[in-house]
């Protein structure tokens, strides 16, 4: 049974210089008008799935429960990728089945899946090609939130048929940790797909390249513009500038590799 939620969140690329967010949220609150909206971001670097997987990944546990998480990162948008709404233990999920709930999906795995077949929940029958945010997305969440239950919004799919966008683990071996940057903020931290549980209690460096960065706690252990790895509000090691920017200091992207030697 759906508990009604007036709870959604919204994520997006769409940034706030144009009204793409103003008429999303339009249609949802001319759909059920006792909503409360949060918004998420809508900064997520455009097309850039990984970002918003981590993004929503990071914001889930916080937001009330039964909440439904509307997200629109989606570089497929009129293409065959389908569109759809999980149902989890915590909440609900509604947008393209391009990956960028996989990581939620890791700590609360789908209970159920639907694809949003059923046009009786669209906006108008006949959809844009470019905004399914506005035509299919957010009148999905809007009725969902207003307690309509998942199964009336479109046809079962299979769980294990959800696009994922798996997270490479680190290698870890007795004296050293190889992992990646899997997301770089607003300030230019660069957070990696380390964990904090994989570093507590021990000390150890970074080394990137020929440079080694002894670790801290805070970002004022270090002078000001210098490199401090850390672990962030988030639970991962990350590498910081004190009053900087560590990406553009240290010509770091997505994916790049870093290693974490035990001392």
């Amino acid at each position: 049974m759906f508990k009604q939620s007036k709870t959604i969140a919204v994520l997006t690329d769409f940034g706030l210089e144009d009204g793409y967010v103003g008429i999303m949220k339009g249609v949802m609150s001319s759909i059920y008008a006792d909503l409360s909206i949060i918004d998420l971001t809508h900064y997520i670097p455009p097309q850039n799935i990984w970002a918003a997987r981590f993004c929503l990944m990071n914001a889930y546990p916080y937001l009330p429960k039964n909440t439904v998480f509307l997200a629109v990162v989606d570089p497929g948008v009129g293409s065959k990728r389908r569109s759809i709404a999980i149902k989890c233990s915590r909440g609900y999920l509604v947008g393209p089945d391009n990956g960028l709930f996989s990581g939620i999906l890791l700590e609360d795995p789908a209970i159920k899946a639907v694809s949003l077949t059923n046009t009786d929940y669209w906006r108008v029958p006949n959809v844009s090609f470019t905004f399914h945010g506005r035509d299919i997305f957010a009148p999905v969440a809007s009725h969902l939130a207003s307690g309509v239950p998942l199964e009336a919004l479109g046809v079962d799919i299979p769980l294990n048929s959800l696009v994922s966008l798996p997270l490479d683990h680190p290698k870890v071996t007795e004296n050293k940790i190889i992992g990646s940057i899997q997301y770089i903020d607003h300030f230019g931290n660069l957070i990696t797909n380390i964990s904090s549980y994989q570093v507590k209690d021990k000390d150890w460096l970074i080394q990137i390249d020929d440079k080694i960065i002894k670790s801290g706690l805070t970002y004022g252990d270090v002078n000001r513009g210098e490199n401090i790895p850390l672990i962030g509000s988030h639970g991962w090691l990350e590498i910081a500038v004190n009053g900087g920017n560590a990406q553009e200091k240290l010509q770091l992207k997505w994916g790049d590799k870093i290693t974490v030697i035990f001392q």
